[in-house]
């Protein structure tokens, strides 16, 4: 079910990459299934302001006084990350078509993603004949022991960038955006910002994401576009924000995490499978190593991957209990999967990093205050892959 309403744009409050958040006044006209346009006793009456969200290359440039059309779903259902009005279009001023673009150049491009939506969007592929990387890509095969940090949340992006740039500043890294999450990369904030500060070199989106700096079929072949376009030294792969789960075992949309190091494996790269840690989520399957990180790991990678394990012991707001029941979880999860190989972490000197990030650190709504083991964790995880590149 979808869950329409009109406003008015009333302000604009933000605005980063493609994304455009605009305040809305609600337009309260009752039923529109019922209404009667033509009664002058149904006119509309001011309705509440509400946060909406637009992408100017589907909808064009909302402004102050446009009508709009809004998807508020996320919004009536109070959710955390997606939990505005999304923009459908501005029904009275419909943007004009985009024409030729100058990284397509044969004006349009051929990959369909969030096919066979009412929203559905052309993108031209990093690998498409009409591209300039397509002889590059056509055979390419091999990631040649490239680093693929590999993370259930998006909110771990940063913190791995901290910890692969900690040692290696000049670390180039491009990040591979899976389709679990949001589908635009323009809903992500966080990248827009690391972008423009140098921390990420290139946004690559895959399977029905898009909206990256390269569009790639699916997780394949955008690894090898990080390697052999974008000439990262590292990769970081994580779904968009707004992870999908039902407290179930394999209900959640984190098991990308386990085929993307599949994935990585079988290209020749060097897998590392950060964990999930939390010691401030107050569900009990997500304390300590979270049953994602346990599921995804243990059950559904099959091919060789390196698991940093961080030691939280001894470190500010981390209470000695957590830190051994991380490490006992680590036994555990090696035990079950063996084709994963540990690496202990110290993590002296992390925290300090952490607090260089460009972005404010946040998970599920906590800093890194209320719940410094999950940026700690990821951070860990960036420092075993800035090791890999001696």
């Amino acid at each position: 079910m979808i869950r329409w309403r009109e406003g008015k744009v009333v302000r604009e409050r933000a605005r980063w990459g493609d994304a455009v958040e605009v305040d809305v006044q609600l337009i309260s006209v009752g039923n529109h299934a019922t209404r009667d346009p033509r009664r002058e006793s149904q006119a509309p009456e001011p309705g509440p302001i509400v946060r909406a969200l637009a992408y100017r290359s589907v909808t064009g440039e909302p402004v102050v006084g446009d009508r709009v059309l809004l998807n508020t779903n996320a919004l009536d259902n109070e959710l955390g990350t997606g939990g505005v009005a999304m923009v459908v279009a501005l029904p009275d001023r419909l943007p004009a078509d985009a024409g030729d673009d100058a990284a397509d150049p044969a004006g349009a491009g051929h990959l369909v993603k969030a096919r066979y939506t009412p929203l559905q969007t052309m993108v031209f592929g990093v690998d498409e004949q009409d591209s300039p990387h397509h002889s590059a890509l056509d055979g390419a095969a091999d990631l040649a022991g490239l680093p693929v940090v590999v993370a259930d949340l998006h909110s771990s992006i940063p913190a791995v960038l901290a910890g692969l740039r900690e040692r290696e500043p000049g670390v180039v890294v491009a990040y591979l955006m899976t389709d679990g999450g949001a589908l635009p990369a323009a809903f992500s904030r966080a990248c827009a910002s690391l972008r423009e500060d140098g921390w990420l070199a290139s946004v690559i989106s895959c399977g029905q994401a898009y909206g990256g700096d390269l569009e790639a079929v699916n997780v394949f072949s955008g690894l090898l576009a990080a390697r052999h376009v974008v000439r990262a030294d590292a990769v970081i792969v994580a779904q968009g924000p707004g992870n999908l789960g039902t407290g179930s075992t394999w209900g959640f949309s984190g098991v990308s995490a386990g085929e993307a190091l599949n994935a990585a494996a079988v290209l020749g790269g060097v897998g590392v499978a950060a964990l999930r840690v939390s010691g401030a989520d107050p569900r009990q399957r997500h304390r300590g190593i979270s049953h994602h990180s346990r599921t995804a790991y243990a059950r559904v990678l099959n091919r060789p991957a390196d698991v940093p394990v961080p030691l939280l012991r001894g470190h500010c707001g981390i209470d000695d209990a957590l830190a051994d029941e991380v490490l006992r979880q680590a036994d555990e999860l090696v035990a079950a999967g063996p084709h994963l190989t540990r690496h202990d972490i110290d993590l002296t000197g992390l925290d300090r990093a952490l607090a260089d990030s460009p972005v404010r650190l946040s998970t599920m709504g906590r800093g890194l205050r209320d719940d410094p083991a999950a940026f700690l964790t990821a951070a860990a995880a960036g420092r075993h892959a800035a090791s890999l590149l001696c």
